[in-house]
């Protein structure tokens, strides 16, 4: 048998050429494609389970004559097929989402300024309000656009402040009770209604002070690329919801680091970091040059 099987290997080593090569990198660089969408996400499990399950019935077709149950696998197969992307439609739909704004590839710099005075802003403000116990959800829009939240709030399209926030979210205030959502350096919307959370994270937790703000920023971290920053209402404790997790009791420091890691668009490079920084210095030493 193990003869067979080596025989077997070196034939196909034999017929391999550039194009089988290219094929088998494709095939390859589709699988990793995948895997990174859903890396970090629930579909990981329902993927864990799909491949475990192709591969115990591929080896009981294989192995054993079982015509009945390969009739089933037959007439089952298209039905696993529609129920794909079906299972996984949030993670497809985030995939064409990063496809379609793909076009900006010669894009070289980001405004590193305007960041840090955005993660600054919401700093100090998520710092004064967790001192004064005020409830607060922030919602950081990054590349999945947020129009259909937008909506559901009041439209203010100011510019991002400390005492912005505080006043938004101080208690009793018209615009308190919902997320404000960020856009850029500005506050788009405020009491803006966001999804809630049904993956259970937050009912398995031991700490039962998290509610619907905390559920709500999971909700939207699951549908979308947001970064959420909540502060707790009954204890003061600030948490960070990405990708469908959430951090928790933050201090001002690690609040910052965390939203400078995460609040940057995951932009498509054509060049690597270290040839782009190169063009920026080339760049400004060309615009210093006299008579330029």
């Amino acid at each position: 048998m193990l003869n067979n099987l080596f025989s077997e290997l070196s034939f196909l080593f034999i017929r391999l050429d550039w194009l089988s090569v290219l094929d088998l990198l494709l095939v390859s660089a589709i699988f990793f494609v995948v895997l990174s969408l859903v890396r970090g996400t629930q579909a990981v499990v329902l993927l864990r389970g799909m491949i475990f399950l192709v591969i115990v019935i591929g080896l009981l077709s294989s192995l054993l004559p079982l015509p009945a149950f390969s009739y089933l696998l037959k007439s089952t197969l298209p039905a696993l097929l529609i129920a794909i992307p079906v299972i996984f439609a949030p993670e497809i739909r985030r995939a064409l989402e990063r496809l379609g704004r793909a076009g900006n590839l010669f894009s070289v710099t980001t405004q590193a300024d305007k960041v840090q005075r955005t993660v600054e802003a919401i700093g100090t403000a998520t710092q004064r309000l967790a001192g004064h116990n005020f409830g607060a959800l922030i919602i950081i829009e990054r590349e999945v656009p947020l129009e259909e939240y937008l909506e559901t709030g009041v439209t203010l399209d100011a510019l991002l402040t400390p005492e912005l926030l505080l006043q938004v979210f101080h208690v009793n205030t018209p615009l308190h009770d919902g997320a404000v959502i960020i856009r850029g350096d500005r506050v788009a919307a405020a009491a803006c209604v966001m999804p809630l959370s049904a993956s259970g994270t937050l009912t398995r937790s031991p700490e039962r002070q998290m509610g619907l703000r905390h559920r709500a920023a999971l909700g939207i971290s699951e549908v979308s690329d947001a970064v959420a920053v909540v502060v707790s209402e009954e204890t003061g404790a600030i948490s960070v919801a990405h990708n469908g997790r959430m951090i928790r009791r933050l201090d001002q420091t690690r609040l910052r680091n965390i939203l400078l890691a995460f609040y940057h668009p995951r932009a498509v490079r054509l060049f690597p970091a270290w040839l782009e920084r190169l063009m920026v210095r080339l760049n400004r030493t060309s615009a210093r040059a006299p008579g330029s």
